[in-house]
């Protein structure tokens, strides 16, 4: 993999908006151990990014064209597009509408290559689809907060886990009370043993439903209501899919945008659907 450096200590990076999960990539090389103070210096240096991730691409000609690692070590659907919409971008690779060009990926939280398929819509825009990992199960569990007590969905991903929060649940009342939604995350998120952790608050019938994602990782200690929630999202997908039986494909309006998910029941695959585009690049001291 290639690796980018700048003399001086420099770092140097991009930002991306993947429907309005505002993701900065950093492009210089960084030792793991560094990775969460640098994106914490970064998030402070740039309050509207979301999270940070850390890539390294290939030259043209690979078969893995990029490798990816969240700085908490998690896996990220929208970081995924972004990186490789990235990867095109450096490679000066013009994507034909009729022909979506297929970008394979390492990523931090997934045992195997994600797949990312892009169209370009427009300079350095681009419609994503990537092909999501399988969850290690799907069940469900008993949460308790001070009195209240509920059996809910629980998505475990390589990287990530997931809470399916209905709007009949007792806990969709937290979406309105961060103080308690803040401890709820990090309570349950210690209790499942997690590497991080998603609330996904899910709402409306099956013509129109919202999402409203809130993700908690440990390390770094971030938590974000989030703009918008790839691997959350598949999460939705893949469980009204086991619930259903059968194929689950929904769009869900989520506070930056829509993401469409297509899921199989029983283990098989799951695609996530949005957009992203370079916002700008950056260099800073590191």
């Amino acid at each position: 993999m290639a690796e980018r450096k700048n003399a001086g200590g420099e770092l140097c990076g991009s930002i991306f908006d993947p429907t309005g999960n505002i993701t900065a990539l950093v492009e210089s090389d960084v030792a793991v151990e560094r990775q969460p103070a640098v994106a914490a210096a970064l998030m402070r240096r740039h309050p509207e990014v979301e999270q940070v991730g850390f890539v390294r691409l290939a030259e043209g000609g690979a078969r893995v064209q990029a490798e990816l690692r969240m700085a908490g070590g998690e896996f990220c659907g929208n970081a995924s597009m972004s990186a490789a919409a990235l990867w095109c971008i450096r490679q000066g690779q013009t994507v034909d509408a009729a022909a979506p060009c297929a970008v394979l990926l390492r990523v931090s939280g997934a045992a195997e290559p994600v797949e990312v398929r892009l169209r370009e819509e427009a300079a350095d825009t681009y419609a994503a689809s990537v092909r999501m990992p399988r969850a290690l199960d799907i069940t469900e569990r008993e949460f308790v907060l001070e009195t209240c007590r509920d059996r809910l969905p629980v998505v475990r991903m390589e990287g990530i886990t997931h809470v399916l929060i209905e709007e009949r649940s007792v806990f969709f009342a937290l979406r309105e009370d961060e103080t308690a939604a803040a401890r709820a995350v990090k309570s349950w998120c210690a209790r499942l043993g997690a590497d991080g952790l998603g609330l996904m608050f899910l709402e409306g019938g099956q013509s129109e439903r919202r999402l409203t994602p809130l993700v908690y990782v440990p390390v770094g200690d971030t938590l974000f209501w989030e703009s918008s929630c790839a691997s959350g999202s598949a999460a939705v997908g893949m469980t009204l899919a086991a619930r259903a039986g059968a194929r689950a494909a929904l769009t869900l309006a989520e506070p930056g945008g829509s993401l469409r998910v297509e899921s199989e029941p029983a283990g098989g695959e799951t695609w996530l659907c949005g957009k992203t585009r370079l916002l700008s690049t950056w260099r800073a001291e590191s």
